[in-house]
Parts: C-alpha cells; sequence; structure tokens
C-alpha cells in the first residue's frame, strides 16, 4: 500500500467514513440471515450475555459466583452497598455449596442492579482503576504514620484526651466506590466540619440572600475563633466559629432546640447512607465550660444587630455546641464528602440531601475558608474544597469525583490536622485533582495521573485526538493534546505517528512543530513508510526539505 492510500486509510478510519458514497459513521453492513444460524441475543439479553461471558466457565458454563464478588469488590463496590444487596445476597447463597452459578442465575441475581454491575464489571465507574487508587492511598497511610509532629487540641479537655497516634483515611467515589485504612471506624466529633451541614441547612431554607444578609462571605485571615467582626458587624463567613454560630441560628428557628438538634443528626445521618450518627455529651459539657470566646462572639454580633430579631443568644450556643459534638467515623464522613461533590446526592442511596445550587456555594466557602488561617496556602498548593476540624478531621471534596475523609488528632499551629495536610500534598503531587491541573499537566513536568481515566483508554483516545489534529493541520489542538500528557511521538496500531499523518497531508506548520517535539523525525509505520516518504509520494516538498533537515542535525548530532 502507497503512502497516498494509506493517508485515505487513516482518515477513513478516524471519520468512519469507508470511502466515497459511504454514510460517514455508518455501521459495516450485516450479512444477510439464513434460517440455519442462530439468533444472537439482543437488547438486555446481550448485555447479560456480554457480562455472563466477561468471567472464566467451568466445563458447565458456569461461573464462580466468588469471582463476580471479587470483581465488585476490586471495583469499590462492598458487600454493604445498599444498592446492590439483593445481588449480593444471592451471590452468597448461589447455588448451595458448589457456589457456581449459570447465565439463568445470574440474570436473576444482578437484574435488580444490572446498570450499576454492568458498569462495575466493565470499569465504567467514576473511578476505572480503583484499586490502583486503593493502593496508593494504602501506601501513603504507611508513608505518614511516622510523621508525629503537632498535638492535640488542648483548650477543649475532652479532646485533649484522645489518643494522638491514631490515623485514618477513606475515599467515596460519586459512584459509591469505597476504600479505607487504618483507625476508620474510630468515632470522633465533628467539630468545625460540623460547619458545612449548618450553613447548607440555612441556605436551603433561607437562601443565599437570606443567609448573607446575617454572615459574610470573605476570608478573615484570622484565626477561627478571632474576636472580629467585618466592617458591617457580621461574622466574616459561615467557616468560622462566629460565622457557624449564625447559621446556626437561622436553622429552623420556629422549633424547640431538640427538634432543631434532631433535624442536624438526620441529616448527617442522610449524607452518609443511614450511617450511625453520635453524640459525645462528655465533649459538649467540656466545650460548653470553656465557651467564654464563643459567648463573647454571640453578644458582639448581637450588640452589632446580626442576627435575626428574637434570636434567643443561650440557646443558640447551645445549639452550635452539640452540632460540633456529634460523632461520625472516617468511613462515614468520607461519603459525606462524596455527597457534597456529587451535588448533594448521596452515591450510596440516591437521595438527594440539598440542592445543587446549595452545594456549590458550600464549596465555594470551603475552598477560599474551609481550612482556618491557612486556607489561602491549602487553596494555592492542593486547589480542593475542604474543611478541617479540631478533633483532626479533615473533610476533601474532588467535585464530581470523589469525597475524602482523613482523621488524625495531631494539629498544627492553624488547628489543621498535620497527617491530613500532609497526606493532601502527597495526593495531588500524584494524581491530576487540583482544580487547575490542566493547565499545567505537561507543561515540563512529570504527567500526574487522573483517576478518571481508564488505564489504556486515555493515551489510545489522545493518540486518535493527536493524529487527527495532526493530519488537519490544526496546530492549537497538536498543542494542547502534548500539554495534556500525550505523547507526540506515540504510534497507533499501524505505526503510524502524527509526523506521518501531517507529513502525508503537507501540514507543514505542524510538522515543524511535531519535529521539535519529538526525538526520532524517522518513525516507520508497519508498511515500511516514513514521514519523509509520505510527504515525497503525496508531493509536499517544502514538508520533505523540512523533514530531511531535521534528519541531518539528527545524523551529525550522534555522530558528534
Amino acid at each position: 500500500m502507497g503512502a497516498p492510500a494509506r493517508a485515505r486509510q487513516d482518515r477513513a478510519v478516524i471519520t468512519g467514513s469507508a470511502g466515497p458514497g459511504s454514510r460517514e459513521g455508518a455501521s459495516p453492513a450485516r450479512p444477510a440471515h439464513r434460517d440455519d444460524q442462530p439468533t444472537a441475543p439482543t437488547g438486555a439479553e446481550a448485555i447479560y450475555r456480554k457480562l455472563f461471558d466477561s468471567f472464566d466457565r467451568d466445563k458447565d458454563g458456569k461461573i464462580s459466583h466468588w469471582e463476580v464478588l471479587s470483581r465488585l469488590q476490586r471495583a469499590g463496590l462492598l458487600p454493604d452497598d445498599p444498592r446492590i444487596q439483593h445481588a449480593l445476597t444471592g451471590l452468597r447463597e448461589a447455588d448451595g455449596s458448589s457456589k457456581q452459578i449459570s447465565l439463568q442465575q445470574f440474570k436473576d441475581l444482578v437484574r435488580r442492579d444490572s446498570s450499576l454491575i454492568q458498569r462495575a464489571v466493565e470499569g465504567n465507574l467514576a473511578v476505572p482503576e480503583f484499586s490502583v487508587l486503593a493502593s496508593d492511598i494504602d501506601r501513603i497511610y504507611r508513608e505518614l504514620l511516622p510523621i508525629r509532629s503537632g498535638s492535640v487540641a488542648d483548650y477543649i479537655p475532652q479532646l485533649h484526651r484522645v489518643d494522638p497516634e491514631q490515623l485514618a483515611i477513606a475515599v467515596c467515589t460519586v459512584d459509591g466506590q469505597r476504600f479505607s485504612v487504618g483507625d476508620a471506624r474510630v468515632a470522633f466529633c465533628l467539630q468545625s466540619v460540623s460547619k458545612t451541614v449548618s450553613y447548607c441547612l440555612a441556605l436551603d431554607e433561607h437562601g443565599v440572600d437570606g443567609v448573607h444578609r446575617h454572615v459574610g462571605r470573605e476570608p478573615s485571615g484570622q484565626s477561627f475563633n478571632e474576636l472580629a467582626l467585618n466592617p458591617k458587624g457580621l461574622p466574616h463567613n459561615p467557616m468560622v466559629n462566629a460565622g457557624a454560630i449564625m447559621t446556626t441560628s437561622l436553622i429552623r428557628p420556629d422549633l424547640d432546640i431538640a427538634d432543631r438538634f434532631d433535624q442536624v443528626a438526620a441529616t448527617w445521618r442522610r449524607l452518609t447512607a443511614g450511617g450511625r450518627v453520635g453524640f459525645n455529651n462528655a465533649v459538649y459539657l467540656s466545650e460548653r465550660q470553656t465557651a467564654d470566646r464563643n459567648f463573647a462572639l454571640g453578644y458582639s454580633m448581637r450588640e452589632s444587630g446580626a442576627f435575626r430579631p428574637g434570636v434567643d443568644l443561650q440557646q443558640t450556643l447551645e445549639f452550635y455546641f452539640q452540632a460540633c459534638s456529634i460523632e461520625v467515623d472516617t468511613e462515614m464522613l468520607a461519603v459525606a464528602a462524596a455527597s457534597l461533590a456529587n451535588a448533594g446526592v448521596c452515591p450510596l442511596t440516591e437521595d438527594p440531601v440539598f440542592t445543587a445550587a446549595t452545594v456549590q456555594s458550600c464549596l465555594s466557602l470551603m475552598s477560599s475558608c474551609g481550612m482556618y488561617d491557612f486556607s489561602g496556602e491549602f487553596a494555592f498548593t492542593i486547589g480542593l474544597p475542604a474543611k478541617s476540624g479540631v478533633s483532626g478531621a479533615l473533610m476533601l471534596v474532588i467535585p464530581g469525583l470523589m469525597g475524602i475523609c482523613i482523621w488524625s488528632p495531631r494539629l498544627d499551629e492553624h488547628g489543621n490536622s498535620v497527617r491530613g495536610i500532609e497526606f493532601c500534598r502527597k495526593l495531588v503531587a500524584e494524581y491530576n485533582v487540583h482544580v487547575f491541573d490542566s493547565l499545567v499537566t505537561g507543561q515540563g513536568r512529570t504527567a500526574k495521573r487522573d483517576p478518571r481515566r481508564k488505564k489504556n483508554h486515555s493515551q489510545i483516545e489522545g493518540v486518535v485526538a493527536l493524529t487527527w489534529a495532526a493530519s488537519q493541520g490544526d496546530l492549537n489542538e497538536v498543542r494542547a493534546l502534548a500539554a495534556a500528557g500525550v505523547d507526540p511521538g506515540t504510534a497507533d496500531y499501524d505505526g503510524r505517528t502524527a509526523l506521518h499523518l501531517a507529513a502525508a497531508e503537507g501540514q507543514l506548520d505542524v510538522v515543524r512543530y511535531l519535529l521539535a517535539s519529538v526525538t526520532d523525525p524517522q518513525p516507520v509505520d508497519r508498511w515500511g513508510g516514513t514521514p519523509l516518504s509520505d510527504a515525497e509520494s503525496n508531493g509536499h516538498t517544502d514538508v520533505a526539505d523540512l523533514v530531511r533537515q531535521a534528519l541531518r542535525v539528527t545524523a551529525e548530532a550522534v555522530a558528534v
């Protein structure tokens, strides 16, 4: 096959056209059906068969139910996932002692949860290579264990008694894939992490304008319990103590304090997929007994007229202390973080706890104000919405992808978990999750892994896009793909590179850019063709001259 024919073939593969007169993207013609041929399964039946055939079958055509369970667990779907309980229960009880299931049994078991199970088996959940992410988190956990700087909070006596050696990390994606390591089921108090949900509840009840008549939305640049208000006499934002006291006062003020607390606790249960939300009365009493500064903030706001008319300050502060004393564990808080990442919908129950607009406002303030007076530095280096608490909790949200909780009681001088901050640094160093990573990936630095991509699909899709852009002379797109981490010298199945395609089509500017970017100006495809031979065969003398010049420079460099 000559170079012009190869170029036409490349275009046909990319565009889906089969030549003159063909419909673009049309499927190949099917052979006429014969009566003696078995009818292929269609629709849902075909999907079930495809899923079933993805597992190893024994001599009787059955598959191991343990293999199905294992595949789901590797994908991040755990045995207590409420969405697949029917299938999991059936798989555990499958076929008596043989533990082998037929196609019909498989269909009966997964029918109710077929969409989720199909995506898990095919690797199409939020994080396709979830086992890789879990392995990396486990490794980072072990790297964090030797870190012992910082100290536990001491201004609340009960918090000061917590074992400082404890460490837990948990992750939950927007598709409900979960992993945890360490002391992930040890309960701790929410403390300042509670401020996120109090703000969301106030927003859902009163709207943005109604809430922000009473609280600002600018970083304070000061300690979370600083005795300071903004120039309007309002708390700076809902993520500092004064602001959280204010948003707490806005939650169902028509109800008595017991019912108001029940609403907050019930909301946390919904966010955590029905988790066992607790209450630490000892911490509550301890915090109330050491609350002079919070009372001072309350009186200062009342003096400036910041509260709604008729607010009972004593009851408001009691309510605020109670919200801070709610207990969860690391696994639960990761699910809550994933609910925020999922626009307010809990991934495990599909319960729309908050509206998307409410979550957008909350994540915006978490990004700018969620990490005490370290918020600006955190936004710069980590680039993700987060909220910390002096119990050692750190709730991290990667919008549209996952929520993560890190719990380690030792705090730095800002009141943030030392190990929690270090985990975040390690995560963004390895994974493409910083909000602005897409702007710098490939710009002279090692490409970070994108957890949203399948292991090989990113490269395959990138090469297809690159060769198409090169053939069309779209230099801006070629540059953008290279910046996104696509290697300009990568070849497709036929050994064809972007340089081949650009040379064959006479795209001089693209060829010049690629020759400056790749190490080999003479790649050879499966037919023995090179960019030079493609350019010469198609009569692009200017491109051929440019390639020859690059070859001479390369030869001279090798000779030296």
